[in-house]
């Protein structure tokens, strides 16, 4: 159902964005790849034909790079129907000592990014009557000590989400929130330190996770059931659940299991 339908991915260059972009293109989608790194995004349509796909540099915390963007998408394909705000990034430190330049940042890319992104598109994807969709976290849903900047940028952006979705309910849009809780990609490697720097390996068992290949299937199937929330994997299920009920409870076992990360900065 997603054949020739035009869809473009932010943070295209790896983890669930390059998944998002290879089960888009074998479903026969139009792709726009969006991210910085061009290499990565090159190297990862090498195999399909360069009919499917547009490459466009981009740093979605600038907006006249997301302007751009949009303005190539539409010149290529003509249209836009799935947006995904998929670009992110993450961070391991504790408020009281973090830069605050990091939390700028995580901000600047994780939500300003999907909402310049999304400026620009929207008239578009209201002429296609197609979906917006803003890739989040459970961290949107309940706050993840030592990822404050992380979460704010979540709960900003399901939001915003959500006041899109109630101004558009007689336009036909369609918004999906997609949290796929921990899943096995590289924004925990590439996850910032207190003063900036990125952490390196992950503090988490990524071979238990569910797959950045998982996600990408999960996302594209509710986006043609047109579903408005996606929680993936039952440890995300039951958080938010549970958040719901015994908040109080809640903050005490998110604390303790994340305190049992190696070299967790709380314990």
């Amino acid at each position: 159902m997603l054949e020739n339908k035009v869809i473009l991915i932010t943070g295209a260059s790896s983890g669930i964005g390059a998944a998002l972009v290879r089960e888009s293109l074998d479903r026969g989608a139009l792709v726009v790849l969006a991210a910085r790194n061009i290499a990565s995004m090159r190297e990862l349509v090498n195999d399909y034909s360069p009919s499917s796909y547009l490459v466009v540099q981009t740093d979605v915390s600038n907006e006249s790079d997301c302007r751009q963007l949009i303005n190539e998408a539409i010149k290529r394909f003509g249209r836009i129907d799935v947006l995904i705000n998929n670009a992110g990034v993450s961070m391991r430190a504790l408020f009281g000592v973090v830069k605050l330049e990091v939390l700028e940042h995580l901000m600047q890319v994780n939500f300003w990014g999907a909402v310049y992104c999304t400026h620009h598109a929207l008239p578009h994807v209201l002429r296609s009557k197609g979906s917006v969709v803003g890739v989040s976290s459970v961290a949107g849903y309940k706050g993840l000590p030592a990822r404050s900047g992380y979460s704010a940028s979540k709960f900003a952006l399901q939001g915003f989400l959500e006041c899109l979705r109630i101004e558009n309910m007689k336009t036909g849009l369609h918004v999906l929130i997609a949290c796929p809780g921990f899943t096995a990609s590289n924004i925990r490697k590439t996850a910032l330190a207190e003063d900036g720097s990125v952490q390196g390996e992950s503090p988490r068992a990524e071979e238990k996770m569910m797959t950045a290949e998982e996600v990408a299937k999960h996302i594209l199937d509710a986006v043609i059931k047109r579903k408005r929330t996606l929680v993936l994997t039952r440890q995300g299920r039951l958080t938010v659940w549970l958040n719901k009920l015994f908040p109080s409870l809640t903050d005490k076992l998110v604390y303790n299991h994340m305190a049992k990360e190696p070299d967790a900065p709380f314990k």
